[in-house]
């Protein structure tokens, strides 16, 4: 079976940045499913933390219904994200009523409507095509595991936000970092701030805190870049140490923790940034690390990722995963950071967001250039390959446009 992954469309994205949404972007992504048989939605496929749910489907039902029409009767596997947690709630809900549940395995596959009614939603839409939903990662393979990717948060070293709240919450249910040994275990630690997130953004439009976008904002203060040219620059693969620069530039959404020195001047920031990620530690919420260069950025979410393979017991299975819309392993890599330190094999699928602080004309080989995905074939003499969908797609075709 011919399996295309692809993960991070952010539909219902308030700054427009899900590129999806764009005729060019879709005909891209419909044209590559042409001899697929089966589509995995690995998570983040709605934006559901910018605002309530209706205008994320909104966003999402023109592609759904063409998917559906191009895939009918193949197989869509959908996963919820980090920012798509609730795509699971009724599954939860139910599971939580249970005297004893079984415990939570690697993959457990719903039926749409009794995931959530989001799910039912894009289920019918996709129609004739055949949606289950895979909770909270799919076997492609016999030795090949996808997953959203966002457990790693629990492992990062880099003070984002959600690894702080995650140290917070591992605290109040006696599940420390080293203790997460099962899905259950991380799902304790991360589906109640994901719950509290997705209920805040229900009732409205949310602030930088909860949507990530202090994060450009967040890098200048703490980096001094502010002009075009360093934007340009932000552009490459880390293969060489005059581009790293450029890659930090790149830095997902909500990947750095907002606030740290909101309405403080940018050296006043810079100064007082070691000094809080001290804190932190002090406090027993690290180990976090104050170095935020693009390396450590790199290396400190494969480090993540590759712990949670660890702690998952994966072995050396091709461990396929979204989250930090960071594309690899790219041509220049260094291959070492993308094996996990108990033999995984780690591949990202980068995203399907144009963020425009980030990116601009020209900037199509840099890692966070949106429209990549993986393929995976049957045959196991091929290990998963990631393409890069967009790459010759112009800056006009997929930059945000207002409403």
């Amino acid at each position: 079976m011919r399996t295309l992954i692809v993960s991070d469309l952010h539909f219902g994205s308030a700054s427009r940045a899900d590129v999806l949404r764009l005729p060019h972007a879709q005909e891209v992504l419909l044209g590559a499913l042409t001899e697929v048989d089966r589509l995995v939605l690995l998570g983040d496929v709605l934006e559901l933390r910018h605002g309530p749910p209706r205008a994320a489907l909104a966003a999402a039902r023109p592609f759904f219904q063409a998917l559906g029409s191009k895939m009918a009767g193949a197989e869509i596997v959908l996963t919820s994200g980090n920012h798509d947690h609730a795509l699971v709630d009724r599954y939860a809900q139910r599971r939580g009523e249970e005297q004893q549940p079984l415990p939570l395995g690697l993959e457990q596959r719903i039926a749409p409507e009794d995931a959530s009614p989001m799910a039912r939603q894009l289920a019918e839409w996709t129609a004739p095509a055949r949606m289950q939903v895979a909770f909270p990662g799919v076997w492609v393979r016999e030795d090949v595991y996808a997953i959203h990717g966002h457990y790693l948060d629990a492992h990062m070293t880099i003070p984002t936000l959600e690894r702080i709240a995650v140290s917070l919450m591992g605290k109040m249910v006696s599940r420390p970092q080293q203790a997460l040994l099962s899905v259950d275990d991380y799902e304790a630690v991360t589906a109640p701030i994901y719950a509290w997130i997705d209920a805040v953004a229900a009732q409205g439009a949310t602030r930088s805190a909860l949507n990530g976008s202090a994060t450009e904002k967040m890098w200048r203060m703490l980096h001094g870049a502010g002009s075009g040219r360093n934007r340009t620059r932000a552009g490459a693969s880390s293969s060489k140490a005059s581009r790293r620069e450029r890659a930090m530039a790149q830095m997902r959404q909500g990947m750095l923790a907002p606030g740290l020195g909101g309405g403080l001047r940018s050296s006043a920031v810079r100064r007082g940034f070691p000094l809080a990620v001290g804190v932190l530690n002090r406090l027993g919420l690290g180990p976090l690390n104050a170095d935020i260069s693009a390396a450590e950025l790199r290396r400190a979410a494969l480090a993540a990722m590759g712990e949670v393979a660890a702690h998952l017991r994966l072995g050396d299975a091709h461990v396929v995963f979204g989250h930090t819309h960071r594309a690899g392993p790219l041509p220049g890599d260094a291959l070492a950071e993308w094996r996990g330190r108990a033999g995984a094999r780690l591949v990202n699928t980068g995203s399907w967001t144009y963020s425009s602080g980030f990116l601009s004309s020209g900037d199509s080989e840099n890692p966070y250039w949106p429209g990549s995905c993986v393929l995976v074939e049957e045959d196991r003499a091929q290990g998963p390959r990631l393409m890069r969908l967009l790459a010759a797609s112009d800056r006009a075709l997929l930059a945000p446009v207002a409403a």
